[in-house]
């Protein structure tokens, strides 16, 4: 049986639930005002309270303090691994066009593409935004390597197959990104293996999991 993972609450998430406890039902917006903050950037931590089962939210009333300290539904969130959700990931060479690059992404149906070099160690990441701001003007697609438009290391937000999925999600949100890769360090040298991505479809999936109760 494994062991449940606990979450540590930061300072404002401890002062979200202190605020929706003394002034539920309040909406995002009410909380935002208290801590004279934007909504924008409460939605973070709402989101991973609501799903740890701290607070309960609904359609045109806002939050209320559920009274279970995350008990039940944070215990199964609590227990997910990025491992058990994640994709297969789809490579491609620094030194492919980025004409092939718009074409891997559109026959794989992707929206993000990790560029590896030479020893299959990730150095960037393409997004679908990447490719398009490439694609206007005048510049010879068939030509030009992906690795002058990529993002590279070591602006590239990362995660493991050990890592909690609630944790990774919210990079996602706080990153506003598509996908992270999952990496793996080389036993030998630097650098890192990518052996899998999260999406927010498989954070989805996670959702559906929890809300049809087949998550084990």
């Amino acid at each position: 049986m494994k062991a449940v993972r606990k979450i540590e609450l930061t300072i404002r998430q401890e002062q979200i639930i202190e605020i929706v406890k003394a002034n539920g039902p309040i909406t995002g917006e009410q909380i935002a005002e208290k801590l004279s903050l934007t909504r924008a950037t409460l939605r973070p931590d709402l989101a991973i309270l609501t799903m740890s089962g701290f607070l309960d939210a609904r359609p045109r009333v806002g939050y209320f303090y559920t009274g279970k300290s995350g008990s039940q539904l944070s215990e199964k969130v609590n227990n997910v691994i990025v491992k058990e959700y994640q994709s297969i990931p789809v490579v491609v060479s620094e030194s492919s066009s980025v004409y092939d690059a718009i074409c891997t992404m559109f026959l794989e149906d992707v929206g993000t593409l990790f560029v590896v070099d030479a020893h299959a160690s990730l150095v960037g990441i393409l997004s679908r935004k990447d490719l398009l701001r490439a694609s206007l003007g005048k510049q010879q697609l068939e030509t030009m390597p992906v690795s002058i438009i990529m993002t590279r290391m070591p602006n590239i937000t990362m995660c493991q197959e050990d890592d909690l999925i609630i944790v990774v999600a919210k990079r996602l949100i706080d990153k506003q990104i598509d996908a992270l890769p999952v990496v793996r360090k080389f036993d030998a040298g630097s650098g890192f293996e990518v052996v899998g991505r999260i999406t927010k479809t498989n954070i989805t999936k996670l959702l559906v999991d929890l809300a049809s109760d087949d998550l084990i």
